[in-house]
């Protein structure tokens, strides 16, 4: 079984890895893996209040938090990642602006 924090692990964040994560930030645990990090970076996006701490004093405004504003905060988090996730690919998909896609087909080449 692989753990929620494994750094190879390219799968979506799940709540799951946003909730262990704010454990450690909760018990002053240093988050070192790639996942944790983003998550930690897209906290502070998402939640202006710890918009510039660190690490300890977003562990000590966790601690505050009620059990419904917990789940809250790591539900609005995991929509914010998986929506940054998904930006790159609409992007691609709807070319770039100023620029016209011409035909694949060969008999429309460049003449």
């Amino acid at each position: 079984m692989q753990h929620a924090d494994n750094p190879s692990d390219v799968g979506p964040v799940t709540e799951m890895s946003i909730v262990n994560t704010f454990t450690k930030l909760i018990f002053g645990d240093t988050a070192n893996s790639t996942r944790e990090l983003m998550i930690i970076d897209a906290f502070r996006e998402v939640d202006a209040n710890v918009q510039r701490d660190n690490p300890r004093e977003m562990g000590e405004y966790l601690r505050c938090l009620g059990v419904r504003e917990m789940i809250q905060l790591v539900s609005r988090l995991r929509q914010y990642i998986h929506d940054q996730a998904e930006a790159p690919k609409a992007q691609q998909t709807q070319g770039l602006p100023g620029t016209k896609l011409t035909s694949l087909r060969p008999d429309r080449g460049a003449r």
